[in-house]
């Protein structure tokens, strides 16, 4: 039975810089304005910040993911190829399984904006109840991966067993099968 009330979704955001406050986080404030916007069902949105690493990602996750009970969690940025980006590993160690799908839809609908695309390592995984998102830290393709997936999210979510959540369809029409629908 999924959980009654507001959903509760978290806006993690990985960057040694923002985590010392040395650069200002666009990433998490981005994310979270674009849920804003699509969700029309309530929200409780929750936005962190942890340095690079995957230790530290995995951390954060098991405790959005399991003290916190997130049903979604949006991760930017530590997904490039750099030598502290390990957004993906660090998801890796946490999850109980993985949605390939995810990335490969991410990662083809950046490529249609920027040849580095190919570069980006974000994908998706399921932890529980939890929904794992990883994504770019770059806001303009945290919306473009957004809006290439998360027609998607709502539908999973329910699978998972999470709360249920609705978005505005002129702006992201969840998909649900029609036995699905409620």
């Amino acid at each position: 039975m999924p959980p009654d009330g507001p959903a509760r979704i978290a806006v993690l955001t990985v960057s040694d810089r923002a985590a010392r406050g040395a650069y200002e986080d666009r990433g998490g404030p981005a994310g979270a304005a674009w849920l804003d916007k699509v969700l029309t069902s309530p929200a409780e949105i929750r936005r962190e910040i942890v340095p690079d690493g995957a230790d530290s990602v995995a951390a954060a996750l098991i405790g959005l993911a399991d003290d916190w009970r997130a049903d979604l969690v949006l991760v930017t940025g530590g997904t490039g190829p750099a030598p502290r980006d390990r957004t993906p590993e660090g998801m890796a160690q946490v999850i109980d399984f993985d949605l390939p799908g995810f990335g490969e839809a991410m990662r083809a609908a950046s490529l249609a904006e920027v040849p580095t695309a190919i570069l980006s390592r974000q994908g998706a995984g399921v932890r529980g109840q939890t929904l794992i998102v990883t994504l770019p830290g770059n806001p303009r393709a945290i919306a473009t991966c957004l809006e290439a997936v998360f027609a998607a999210v709502p539908y999973c979510l329910d699978l998972i067993g999470a709360t249920r959540i609705e978005t505005d369809p002129a702006i992201c029409a969840a998909f649900r099968p029609p036995a699905a629908r409620a």
